[in-house]
């Protein structure tokens, strides 16, 4: 897995790659939350996500009850794969997906 982090002004952008995983999801986790502070604006690029498992999931609702509180996070370019997962966990009423 691959992590590209873009800082501008409160807006962060995380462009994902490859698998989040059991092991992998703790490495984005802290990447992701390291990165927070001061942050009103998160987006997370899915564009080059193959897989996400219930440990990735478990780390977008962390994020996203941190982001609740300080400002929005909004996934973008989720393939139809990664979408199906989130529909089947009910994760696409709890995530913003543009």
């Amino acid at each position: 897995m691959t992590v590209n982090k873009n800082l501008k002004a409160d807006a962060l952008s995380v462009a994902v790659e490859g698998r989040i995983d059991t092991t992998t999801a703790p490495e984005l986790e802290k990447e992701i939350k390291d990165s927070l502070g001061g942050v009103k604006k998160l987006v997370l690029d899915f564009e080059k996500v193959e897989y996400i498992s219930s440990a990735g999931l478990r780390v977008l609702l962390s994020t996203q009850k941190i982001m609740n509180k300080q400002g929005e996070m909004k996934l973008i370019n989720v393939s139809s794969d990664i979408m199906e997962i989130f529909e089947v966990t009910g994760f696409s009423d709890i995530l913003t997906i543009a």
